[in-house]
């Protein structure tokens, strides 16, 4: 841009005013204009020009002026004039300005006979600029020259004439960057520049010489001029030689000049043979093949051939290679074939020496790039590519194997591009083999393609690469291929849809494969001639819709949610025409069949299918009763309100998504939303309240979108009728829209629950946000319904304990209509401001956090400023606000008024402070400092600090907070920095904090007792300054009032961790925030509020916080502030504070090499602080950046971590203790991503080696940074199961990413190994043998891996087998678990053999047992990892069946050890219990044989004296033998030999002593008779067995199964109850099991039980005897007990066995017309049907309202007859069912009476408001208050549903009686009733009277308490009112 002056809008080159003058002179003209005169003219009005837009113009305009010029036009100066102006400014503008480009298309299109001077021009001007520049216009110029040679022929032309002097600028500019680039260690700004510079200077030397490749080789070849050009290409590439072998520079220029070196020799030696030989001679590192290459070059190639070279020099000359070579049509010679096959080779040996993921990165591209180049090579024009090549290249040669196996350990690589290229380079092979064997067409014929798709299905699906490459497969030989060999594959990939981290993966694959399928089934279908696509269709319905379906409805809700969002789109979009097949196959399943619980059913299946289909634009909505044809509207009704989340939230996005944007809502559409929202607002799941507002918003966004066209269809149309059609659905909007939003405004009652206030809140938000409140005529007026109770409800929601929920509320409020509101009003504005002032002085930590969101509303408020001056005056500070000018605007207001606020508070804190300093505990106790500095913190937070008028006042504003923050640190910090800062006790020696500490505790007196920590102080405010010696320990009577405060050490920590909290949190902000005061190289001064100084202050204060606090909330505190300010110092102009980081770090490091126990940093078990401080550092590097601090950090911390022989003093092991905290830290921190995987392998070994220190710290630290470690590696856990698959790698891909490990590992096992022979008796543990074999049993072997690999597992197989003879058990457990992985399935069956052969085939003296129990623990995980992961029989011949047998003895009394016996029958169980065994039939019922003789010998079936003398592991032992006879006689007896074996064995597992074992048996029992419903056969003596064990079983655990199984028994039959020979009736059966639950209510599942049998028997009883149920007389006991089980502090599986019970009784009890249990039992029952629908547990919930399908049609509303509700819902039908029954138990005014008791609440009036007086009182006095439990259930809505249900119950009985026949108890309890109400009405509102101003802030709960309780007492007085 040429300009005058520089304007801010455009970047602009300035060219200095002599410059610009003689330029316009030179085109000045005179006379008449034409032909060049006009261009001189023209673009001498150009250069005067300062608007860029117009000079574009003008410049186009000369360009075509030019154009018209012809050879006669003379002024041959005047034309140079012009070419030179446009030359200049060409040269002098800016890379990416619009103005560059239209100079160079004028000068472009110059007539043909005026290109040779317009070249001259350019050349000149470009060759000035080029010969001497200074070295900051360096990028300029390379900018320029890249522009020239990039699409600018005239520019080419320039270059290729200037070439000599371009090249020596570029070579000049390169060594100029590669020297700046020493200098700049630390200053991570200035290296990212340098690096782009560098990066471009390379481009565009590869640009030049490209684009001049002909000049080059003529100068080359000529004699005189070659020197100077081959001196400049030599020092060219030596710059390229030293990037690539220098590892400072960042990958992307290494890479680049990777490209550059292999141009460069191209275009030097031509594209011969030669060249082949040279790039191979550079990759080989050898300097062989360089003699064909001229001597210059050679001599620097020999330079990069090197062998210290770095490995990534390799890399990048290969994708040079790959890049800058052509590999298309036929190879030139024997050394090209060499070359591409030398690279991936190359590329293979860097996949085990590489560390870096991003090199990983880069290694995938390559190769990808390689498979690319040779797919070229084959399919070459001439198709003559050489025999060897194409079998090197085809599948099963040994490169294409190499590649494979380097595919299989990156496939799960951690980064996403790793994994994507691996997935292309498979593709490629395929396309190589597929190219390399043009015979083999179809899969079949093709071994290598039928075995790789064989061993990939082999593979376990938790497998991501898996995926891939199976859809490449089915990308090139169809799905078909697939499915013949797995036809359960759809099946198999929806049951994994239920995993997050696969379903992608899956659902990409399912889509590959159906989409083929279809195409496929097409073509064979039109092959054969068939027309009819239904055939077809069919079939492929059957393939992929039915699994489908089956999924959807009879899977758990959570693992269908992916299916919705990933799944069904694409088969719809691929099908469209299968809905209807959906709906159809859905409608055929009868509604009420909802699966197996948990799952959606038909009903939710068809929402989903719906909904997805409508999303996807296949139907659309009607106005007819089907929704788009295809559903009754009453099903999604039910839908709408069903009890799964899943099944509402389908529905509701059928309703509320559609293809359109602007399609029209029907009014049906919008009385469903009207029936689902009110139900659906109070939603527990977070996922559920999500999806909701984000489908709502759809749904709005609709109403907006379609009002549009609607308003513009209206303007546009003639007709009356369309206008009028339109205008009434416009006006129908309006109603919805205006309903909607009273509705949302009405339920934000105090008490509401933060839930349906958050959903609330969301939804008003979204209205305002689409639609407004205004009160205007225009739009649809939404202000309008908005009355200032409704805003003052959302104001008080500020007050809520969910910050969510206040910064909701805080940013409605500001939409809402400010005359609603009512904040302008100086009344109002005063108490808010009074509120906001009073809350941030609150001991209560929450309510400062309400004082700065109310100051947030306040700021808007242009009177803000005087209220603080009145509020100023009152409290007595001296204050001056900023006087407002009138007409100030918004942004001026807003700066006023929060500098204002920020003064005053500043004001308060200092006066606070200096209290404080006198009296902390006065601070804590009456003004804790840090609310007013949350207020700051977040009033600052609002501001927008670049655009700033009053500077002056701010800058010393800052001066003054900083200087506060300080001063506050400098209070608090003795007790933050103690040694126990949790209990203040003095063992500080400390001097500095030691004084603090003391006058701390002289003032707050701790005793020798405990009772300090719990009781609290009292300090007497009336005296003196000498208030120490006069303080008593006395606790506070309550009558007293105001005058003390109660103190708890608790209290004080609070105060002072959380001060030291908001001043980091306050200095972080103003450092981040505040524009920063610099000067710029000594020239530029940049002004700002906050100066060098002081941000440098603030961190070194930050320093001292993080190396020297003790209290974990102080020190997290202060690194979250410190995070702040490094990454503002990163970012920052000032070149002093950008190397202050690198500063501070090398210090650090330095401080904990020297560091020892006298040393000032806190050296506590986890380094305190120490971690956080060099976290925050290294975080604040840039990613980008080469990383060169936390390299060296993680060098220096690894070799202070690894544990040397000269260092065990106690001075050398607090270093080592540091850094492997510190590497922990790093480790764990997910912003450094993955830069830090190089360093894991050291790591590793530090922490395994430190294993072996004798200081505890060191091992204690170790600990933690291995399981970090693991972690790191390995991925979080992703469920309960430790040895999950999940969570465990590959050996290959293991030693692949981190191969330093594999000698380590190898070498420390085989020491380990060496220690663990135990027959010396004596035990020998090795430190970390443990470590050791935790991480090799997370490997597992892949059936991909070939035994050819270097890094093998094998060799590590013999040193965990040896591991196996430890004499410890658990070091054997953990042997048997690490061989697992390293075993190949294929391999099983050998070793388990050679395993077996080891055991001896007699008793002896010489037997070692801890080998034999290894041995044989190796053998059971060998084979049940097998049995998981074969899914098919041992071979034929192996022996092991045979090998058992012989070794028969180990598990009879002939071996003395117990232990062993058991591990020997577990093996038994493992080959004898399967129904399908691993061995072959024979040899099972062989082997069953011998092992029932050994059991019918067994101390368990012959019990004699012997067996009760066993000795350790004899349980073990016991249980083992039950497993065999649990198989044998409960699991498949018919394959042991028969039933006999029941009635033989299971009476003797029953009985046993040991009640381990019977628990056992009767697991198995349970389970068999869960999974089969007949019980056929349990004969008579076990079932009298079972109920004699159910009356006399005295362990708890075994008495709970026994009572489950007869659960079971007495659901489906009549159970006859046994005690030896008597028959016991149920009543007495009744009362035990009454009694039992009475007295077992410690144990949850016995208690569960019981009551689960006693409630089966009571509805037996009533059953059999409807009338005379009632002299049971145990059936109120019965009911009392289900009762208590409802209450809200009950554990949740009481809670539930409650809500199944009354479920399973509601017919026989609840609805019965007999009422068999008395009134005033069922009206209790039914009082806990609602508690359990108002639980806080969902589950609970859910489970309870299941009694709404147990209730008869005739007393519900048809819509929801047998459909399962939502419990909102199903609440208010219960109360209306309740009702109902009333009127058919004609026991109305009964009713109504004890209906009446539960709206009034059970407490009686006067004693409980007495006592909750007490407590209101009490309750200021407790930090941290408990609020109520349940944050679900809202009193205040059943409050209202049971009034409302009441009114209209009473309305109808007046109706049908006569008024008079009340019987006189009932009016002497109507009477009671009202006096108790009329008083209770009294009191609340007494207590509500004395509250405070705006109660609603300053005592919360309490308000809301006695507004409640108030709301219940007028209730009931208007039932009793209407009663009477």
């Amino acid at each position: 841009m040429v300009v005058k002056k520089k304007t801010a809008k455009v970047e602009a080159v300035v060219l200095d005013e002599e410059n610009l003058h003689k330029l316009i002179a030179s085109l000045s003209v005179d006379g008449e204009e034409d032909g060049v005169k006009l261009v001189a003219r023209t673009l001498q009005s150009c250069l005067e020009l300062t608007e860029p837009v117009q000079q574009i113009q003008l410049v186009k305009k000369a360009g075509s002026q030019l154009g018209e010029l012809t050879e006669e036009q003379p002024d041959g100066a005047l034309l140079q004039n012009c070419l030179h102006t446009l030359a200049l400014v060409y040269t002098s503008l800016q890379s990416k300005n619009p103005l560059r480009r239209a100079i160079a298309s004028t000068l472009g299109s110059v007539p043909a006979w005026l290109q040779e001077r317009t070249v001259a021009c350019l050349s000149a001007c470009l060759s000035d600029c080029l010969s001497s520049p200074a070295s900051d216009q360096y990028p300029h110029i390379v900018d320029t020259v890249a522009a020239c040679a990039d699409g600018f022929p005239l520019g080419e032309r320039c270059i290729n004439k200037l070439l000599p002097q371009v090249l020596q600028f570029l070579h000049k500019s390169l060594s100029e960057y590669l020297h700046q680039n020493s200098g700049l260690a630390g200053r991570h700004i200035a290296q990212a520049q340098l690096m782009h510079h560098c990066l471009t200077a390379v481009k565009t030397s590869m640009l030049v010489i490209q684009r001049s490749q002909e000049a080059v080789s003529a100068s080359l070849q000529a004699t005189q001029d070659d020197c100077r050009l081959e001196d400049t290409l030599s020092s060219l590439l030596s710059c390229y030689i030293h990037i690539l072998t220098d590892e400072e520079f960042i990958q992307a220029v290494q890479s680049t000049a990777g490209m550059a070196v292999v141009l460069l020799i191209r275009s030097v030696m031509g594209s011969g043979d030669q060249i082949a030989s040279v790039v191979c001679s550079l990759l080989h590192g050898s300097a062989q093949g360089l003699g064909s290459a001229p001597q210059w070059l050679r001599q620097r190639c020999e330079g990069l051939c090197s062998s210290s070279r770095p490995p990534g020099v390799s890399l990048y000359l290969c994708h040079g290679a790959l890049a800058m070579l052509s590999w298309k049509g036929d190879l030139l010679g024997p050394q090209w074939e060499k070359l591409l096959l030398l690279v991936p080779n190359t590329l293979l040996d860097l996949d085990v020496s590489i560390k870096e993921s991003s090199t990983a990165m880069v290694v995938a591209r390559v190769l990808t790039l390689w498979s690319g180049a040779a797919l070229d090579c084959l399919q070459g024009e001439s198709q003559r590519c050489p025999p060897s090549l194409q079998q090197s290249l085809s599948g099963g040669s040994d490169l294409q194997q190499h590649l494979l196996e380097h595919i299989y350990s990156h496939w799960e690589h951690p980064l996403d591009g790793v994994r994507h290229q691996t997935r292309s380079l498979f593709r490629n092979l395929l396309l190589l083999h597929q190219h390399a064997n043009p015979s083999a067409s179809e899969p079949t014929d093709d071994p290598y393609v039928a075995e790789l798709t064989q061993s990939l299905l082999r593979l376990e699906w938790h497998m991501r690469g898996k995926y891939g490459s199976l859809g490449c497969l089915v990308e090139l030989y169809g799905a078909g291929h697939l499915l013949q060999i797995q036809p359960q594959l759809p099946s198999c990939l929806l049951g994994l849809m239920g995993d997050q981290t696969l379903a992608p993966y899956a659902s990409d694959l399912l889509e590959r494969l159906f989409v083929s399928h279809k195409a496929q089934l097409a073509t064979q279908a039109s092959a054969a001639g068939e027309t009819a696509t239904e055939d077809w269709m069919e079939r492929w319905h059957q393939t992929w819709v039915t699994p489908l379906l089956q999924v959807l409805c009879r899977a758990r809700l959570d693992q269908t949610t992916y299916i919705l969002d990933y799944f069904l789109p694409k088969l719809l979009r691929c099908s469209p025409s299968s809905l209807a097949h959906m709906v159809q196959a859905l409608q055929d399943t009868p509604p009420c069949s909802t699966g197996p619980s948990g799952s959606r059913g038909a009903l939710g299946a068809l929402m989903t299918c719906l909904r997805a289909a409508r999303a996807q634009g296949v139907v659309s909505s009607s106005e007819e009763g089907l929704w788009g044809g295809l559903v009754p509207l009453s099903l999604l009704q039910q839908a709408l309100v069903h009890k799964h989340d899943q099944v509402r939230m389908d529905a509701l996005g059928l309703l509320c998504e559609s293809h359109r944007s602007t399609e029209v809502l029907s009014s049906r559409e919008m009385d469903l939303i009207r029936h689902f929202l009110l139900p659906n607002l109070n939603s527990q799941s977070a996922g559920v309240r999500q999806q909701t507002v984000s489908l709502m918003k759809k749904l709005l966004c609709r109403v907006k979108d379609s009002t549009q066209l609607l308003q513009k269809r209206r303007s546009q149309e003639r007709e009356q009728e369309p206008r009028d059609r339109d205008q009434h659905s416009l006006n129908l909007y309006k109603e919805f829209l205006r309903w909607l939003c009273v509705r949302l405004l009405e339920v934000l009652l105090p008490g509401a629950s933060f839930s349906k206030c958050l959903m609330s809140l969301h939804l008003l938000g979204l209205l305002g946000q689409l639609f407004t409140f205004s009160t205007g005529s225009d739009g649809f007026a939404l202000g309008e319904v908005v009355t200032s109770a409704h805003a003052q409800n959302v104001l008080y929601c500020v007050a809520s304990n969910f910050l969510e929920v206040k910064q909701l509320a805080s940013t409605l409020l500001r939409q809402l209509p400010p005359s609603a509101v009512g904040l302008q009003e100086p009344e109002r504005m005063g108490c808010v401001l009074q509120a906001a002032l009073d809350l941030s002085t609150s001991t209560k930590p929450f309510d400062s956090v309400t004082a700065a969101h109310l100051f947030d509303l306040l700021l808007h408020q242009p009177d803000l400023s005087q209220a603080l001056l009145h509020c100023a005056q009152e409290q007595g500070v001296s204050f001056q606000p900023p006087s407002l000018p009138p007409q100030a605007s918004e942004t001026l207001t807003l700066e006023l008024n929060t500098l204002a606020v920020i003064q005053f508070l500043l004001r308060c804190l200092q006066s606070e402070v200096s209290r404080a300093e006198s009296s902390l505990l006065q601070a804590a106790a009456s003004y804790p400092l840090y609310g007013r500095a949350h207020c700051i913190t977040a009033v600052l937070q609002h501001l927008h600090t670049e655009s700033l008028t009053q500077t002056e006042q701010w800058r010393s504003l800052v001066s003054e907070l900083i200087e506060i923050c300080y001063r506050m640190s400098d209070v608090v910090s003795p007790v933050v920095q103690s040694s126990s800062p949790e209990g203040l006790i003095p063992m500080d020696t400390d001097s500095d904090t030691s004084a603090g500490l003391q006058k701390i505790l002289q003032e707050i007196q701790p005793r020798d007792t405990n009772d300090f920590f719990n009781s609290a102080r009292e300090l007497d405010t009336h005296e003196g300054d000498d208030h120490t010696q006069t303080q008593t320990t006395h606790t506070p009577s309550l009558n007293r009032g105001g005058e003390g405060y109660r103190v708890t050490a608790q209290m004080v920590l609070v105060c002072c961790w959380r001060s030291m909290k908001e001043v980091a949190m306050l200095l972080g902000q103003l450092c981040q925030s505040l524009p920063l005061h610099y000067t710029k190289n000594d020239v530029r001064t940049h002004p700002g509020l906050i100066t060098e100084e002081q941000v440098e202050g603030v961190g070194l204060y930050f320093r001292q916080q993080l190396l020297q606090s003790r209290h974990r909330g102080a020190f997290e505190l202060a690194y979250v502030g410190f995070v702040r300010l490094t990454d503002m110092l990163c970012r920052s102009g000032s070149q002093a504070l950008q190397q202050l980081p690198a500063r501070w770090l090398s210090e650090v490091l330095e401080e904990v090499k020297s560091s020892d126990p006298s040393s000032k940093l806190c050296a506590t078990r986890r380094s305190a602080g120490i971690p956080f401080y060099i976290q925050a550092l290294l975080s604040s590097e840039p990613k980008s950046s080469s990383c060169s601090l936390l390299k060296m950090t993680m060098r220096q911390l690894i070799a202070l971590a690894m544990p040397s022989a000269d260092r065990n003093t106690d001075s050398s092991t607090v270093p080592q203790v540091h850094a492997l905290n510190i590497l922990r830290a790093l480790y764990r921190d997910t912003r450094l991503g993955e830069n830090i995987i190089p360093f894991v392998s050291d790591g590793m070994q530090a922490a395994v080696l430190g294993f072996t220190s004798p200081v505890w710290a060191v091992r204690n630290s170790s600990t933690l940074l291995f399981s970090t470690l693991i972690t790191r590696i390995f991925g979080v856990k992703k469920g309960k199961d430790e040895h999950s698959k999940k969570n465990r790698m590959t050996g290959r891909e293991f030693f692949t990413r981190f191969p330093a490990l594999y000698p380590f590992l190898l070498n420390q096992l085989e020491e380990a190994a060496a220690t663990v022979e135990s027959d010396s008796g004596q035990v020998k543990l090795h430190p970390s043998l443990f470590l050791l074999l935790l991480v090799l049993s997370r490997l597992y072997p892949s059936p991909m891996d070939g035994s050819s690999t270097p890094l093998g597992l094998a060799p590590f197989m013999p040193f965990i087998i040896r591991c196996g003879r430890s004499a410890v058990y658990r070091t054997r457990e953990m042997a048997a678990r690490a061989l697992v992985p390293f075993v190949l399935v294929t391999q099983v069956p050998s070793t388990v053999h050679s395993l077996l052969q080891e055991l001896p085939h007699e008793p002896g003296p010489k037997i070692q047992h801890n080998h034999i129990h290894g041995t044989l623990l190796q053998v059971l995980f060998l084979l049940r990892s097998y049995q998981t992961d074969s899914h098919r029989p041992l071979p034929a011949g192996n022996g092991i069946g045979k090998a058992l047998r012989q070794r028969m003895w180990l598990a009879s009394r002939q071996n003395s050890c117990v232990v062993t016996r058991g591990a020997f029958l577990d093996v038994l169980v493992c080959l004898c219990g399967p129904k399908i065994s691993l061995l072959e039939d024979s040899e099972v019922s062989e082997l069953r044989r011998e092992s029932l003789s050994v059991l019918m010998s067994s101390d368990l079936v012959t019990s004699d004296a012997s067996s009760a003398a066993l000795g350790p592991g004899s349980t073990q032992y016991l249980l083992s033998l039950a497993r065999v006879a649990l198989s044998a006689s409960v699991e498949i007896p018919e394959l042991w030999g028969g039933p006999q074996l029941t009635t033989q064995l299971l009476p003797c597992l029953l009985q046993c002593s040991q009640y381990e074992v019977r628990e056992l048996a009767l697991e198995g029992v349970l389970r068999r008779l869960q999974e089969e419903e007949e019980e056929g056969w349990l004969d008579k003596t076990t079932l009298s067995n079972l109920t004699s064990l159910a009356l006399h079983e005295t362990h708890p655990p075994c008495l709970a199964k026994v009572l489950q199984v007869l659960c079971v028994l007495t659901s489906s039959s009549e159970v006859l109850w046994r005690d030896s020979a008597q028959i016991l009736s149920k009543e007495k059966v009744l009362v035990h099991l009454l009694t039992l639950a009475q007295s077992s209510v410690h144990s949850v599942e016995l208690h569960c039980a019981a009551l689960t049998l006693a409630s089966q028997l009571v509805v037996q009883l009533v059953n059999s005897d409807p009338k005379g149920a009632s002299a049971v007389a145990c059936l109120s006991q019965w009911g009392a007990l289900v009762c208590a089980c409802c209450s809200e502090e009950q554990p949740v599986e009481m809670k539930l066995m409650a809500a199944k019970v009354l479920v399973n009784c509601t017919d026989t009890l609840l609805i019965s017309c007999d009422l068999p249990l008395g009134l005033a039992s069922t009206v209790s029952l039914w009082r806990s049907v609602f508690t359990l629908l108002q639980d806080e547990d969902q589950e609970v919930r859910d489970s309870a309202s299941d009694f709404i399908s147990n209730v008869p049609v005739h007393l519900l509303s048809t819509d929801v007859a047998g459909v399962s509700v939502c419990p909102p819902v199903a609440l208010d039908l219960g109360v209306g069912i309740l009702c109902r029954l009333f009127e058919l138990w004609q026991q109305v005014p009964a009713g109504v009476l004890a209906l009446t008791e539960w709206l009034l609440g059970e407490d009686e009036g006067n004693e409980e408001a007495g006592a909750d007086e007490a407590s209101s009182l009490d309750e200021e006095d407790f930090l941290f208050e408990k609020g109520d439990l349940n944050l679900w259930a809202e009193p205040v809505q059943w409050v209202k549903l049971l009034h409302s249900h009441l009114s209209s119950l009473i309305l109808a009985y007046k109706q049908t009686h006569d008024s008079k026949t009340t019987e006189t108890d009932q009016l002497h309890q109507i009477h009671t009733l009202s006096t108790q109400a009329k008083a209770k009405a009294l009191i609340s509102q007494q207590a509500l009277d004395s509250l405070p101003a705006l109660p609603q802030f300053s005592c919360t709960m309490e308000h809301a308490r006695l507004v409640l309780r108030h709301q219940k007492a007028d209730l009931a007085l208007d039932v009793l009112q209407r009663l009477r």
